[in-house]
């Protein structure tokens, strides 16, 4: 999974192996990705994550699963790309960032019903064109706080995005954004559908050991590092990723560090975790440890990730 990110992405068998090389973690933003050696608590729990980690690279490499994941439209960035040069000012970034848009005007109908996938390494894939319409209503949320940005028209066009199989070009809506003279794009392919996993969802019997993450942020452009979303509450030290590479995928087993014993408030908290790898992602499929599932792009209420 190469690139390549514009702004600068889930964990269970006895423990009678303690898998060795797992790979190597950095701290960064809220959280922190750490290794997990040692003997207390958040340090059995990264043995506990270190072996459903290995059960699920191992259910996951060299799989028909992996084999139809390569093959499809996976995006690891934004699908939505602001006029060039960005928004004039912070309350047209903060309309985009929260959906708040007017249409005046009308959306053009489908010119036809498929569009091509093209990647720059070669390889292209045929996908259904979603309209105009259901383009448009992904960016309008219906947030009315503040001022908004006004579509007046669109066009079908083209866009570069980076993807699980490198940058690909593919079909997208060129809105027209009333004060912009460039346009507001949004890919006019929906992904491809993630195939069923080769390992089921981890039961964690202590319900903290292992979380599921809440998305993909980011790859580095050097593929050197991802960059996730995992959530915690208002009682502890923050969320822990830990990675497990293998030839084949990228294994990331979130947890939370340092609950505190006793009533806590019930907030949930979701703070990016950037974890470097030893080699670039290249095409390894992101698997969430906890899930069995690659990680998906995006945050969970459907916001923009950056």
């Amino acid at each position: 999974m190469a690139t390549y990110g514009r702004n600068t992405l889930a964990h269970l068998i006895p423990v009678a192996i303690l898998v060795v090389g797992a790979g190597s973690l950095a701290a960064c933003g809220n959280g922190e990705a750490e290794s997990g050696d040692g003997a207390g608590p958040d340090e059995s729990r990264g043995v506990y994550a270190e072996v459903r980690a290995r059960e699920v690279a191992d259910a996951w490499d060299g799989s028909e699963a992996a084999g139809v994941w390569r093959e499809g439209y996976h995006p690891v960035e934004d699908v939505v790309e602001p006029p060039e040069g960005g928004f004039h000012d912070e309350a047209d970034e903060r309309a985009f960032e929260t959906g708040n848009f007017a249409l005046r005007g009308g959306l053009p109908d489908l010119p036809r019903e498929d569009g091509e996938v093209k990647w720059q390494r070669g390889g292209s894939l045929t996908l259904p064109l979603i309209g105009a319409r259901q383009a448009y209503e992904t960016l309008d949320r219906g947030d009315p706080d503040g001022p908004g940005l006004t579509v007046t028209g669109a066009r079908l066009g083209e866009m570069t995005h980076a993807t699980s199989r490198g940058p690909a070009t593919v079909p997208a809506w060129l809105f027209t954004v009333e004060g912009y003279e460039t346009s507001l794009t949004h890919a006019a392919v929906l992904p491809s559908a993630s195939p069923a996993p080769p390992i089921d969802a981890a039961r964690d019997p202590s319900g903290s050991e292992l979380t599921a993450l809440d998305g993909l942020v980011e790859v580095a452009r050097d593929g050197r590092s991802v960059t996730v979303l995992a959530h915690h509450g208002a009682c502890d030290d923050g969320p822990r990723v830990r990675v497990l590479e293998t030839d084949g995928s990228v294994v990331l087993s979130a947890s939370v560090a340092g609950a505190a014993d006793g009533p806590c408030p019930g907030r949930r908290d979701i703070d990016p975790v950037e974890v470097e790898l030893d080699r670039p992602v290249g095409e390894r499929i992101l698997l969430d440890a906890f899930t069995g599932r690659p990680v998906p792009y995006g945050r969970p209420d459907g916001t923009p990730a950056r």
